[in-house]
């Protein structure tokens, strides 16, 4: 069996860091939060790492990142292109945001070729959580004991809301709800969530009206572990979502992965194994966020979890 790949949804890097030349080391020797997910990857098992980028910073990417991470494991670069459309769709004129995280992941159909996980480019996840992704990938791929027939199968790294919440801003979380079977069976897309002294919240409406978020909620932090039916599934959904949003958002609307694996899920089509971590989550969402992450960074590194420099 061919070893499972790792999917990077990097195609945003540029937009949200104003240039891929401006993203921030995080480890002494210059490493990226990047570097550590791959390292962690490759230290698990994957065979191969798929980055799904823009055309546009292409250029940058290789030369910053993807020809430096060749030199460690195979990679492969996809590309989420604006018009990758089902037929009959087109662009909205000033449209320039990409399409979001479920169709970038179709993007790397070609480029798969087997069972795989996906994580953003910009978050640190963990040793273990790879460790865990990987043993389900290697295990979903070689068994059907206790497999529901007629549906895909699918599992997330689900973390605790109070480990994954920045000081300096909102962020966007998927809320999940998990069986006493270990399966999921809820996850809803929160894009207003925040940070008190009393714990988390969410709203819904911009702020006007607040919700808790319990301490130990799980939440999805897109790292996923897929397998190739997801990308068929994924596809035939894209224009009721183009129908649904076109109207009312051209310009902004995103088809986002952890809403596309909701309605796969509602709709009795897929389910998903959560694979719990009671790890420290850490991004860079704001530029504020970066002096906690190096710290963090440099003390693992001290306590032997990753060597000096990370690629000897």
């Amino acid at each position: 069996m061919e070893k499972p790949a790792l999917v990077i949804l990097a195609a945003g890097i540029g937009s949200r860091y104003g240039g891929l030349k401006q993203m921030d080391p995080v480890g002494e020797h210059g490493e990226l939060i990047i570097d550590y997910s791959i390292y962690d990857a490759v230290r698990a098992g994957f065979g191969k790492v798929v980055f799904i980028i823009t055309r546009e910073i292409e250029s940058d990417f290789m030369e910053v990142i993807g020809s430096r991470i060749a030199e460690h494991v195979e990679t492969v670069c996809a590309y989420q292109e604006l018009d990758g459309l089902p037929a009959g769709y087109a662009v909205p004129e000033g449209r320039v945001k990409p399409w979001g995280t479920a169709q970038a992941v179709i993007s790397a159909r070609s480029a798969v070729g087997g069972p795989f996980a996906v994580v953003n480019a910009d978050d640190f996840y963990g040793a273990s959580a790879y460790s865990s992704i990987y043993g389900w990938l290697t295990r979903s791929a070689e068994t059907e004991e206790g497999k529901e027939p007629g549906k895909t199968h699918f599992a997330m790294v689900g973390y605790r809301i109070e480990n994954t919440v920045s000081d300096y801003g909102r962020v966007t979380r998927g809320i999940c709800e998990a069986g006493e079977d270990g399966f999921l069976k809820n996850i809803a897309e929160r894009t207003f969530v925040e940070k008190t002294p009393e714990g988390a919240r969410y709203s819904d409406d911009n702020g006007g009206t607040w919700h808790g978020i319990p301490a130990g909620t799980l939440v999805s932090m897109n790292f996923w572990g897929l397998c190739e039916g997801f990308f068929e599934t994924a596809w035939k959904g894209f224009p009721a979502f183009l129908d649904e949003n076109l109207p009312v958002n051209p310009l902004r609307c995103e088809y986002l992965l952890p809403s596309e694996i909701g309605r796969q899920l509602r709709s009795g089509l897929c389910d998903v194994e959560v694979l719990e971590s009671a790890d420290q989550w850490y991004g860079l969402t704001y530029k504020e966020d970066r002096p906690g992450v190096v710290e963090a960074i440099e003390k693992m590194h001290r306590r032997g979890v990753y060597p000096k420099p990370l690629w000897k």
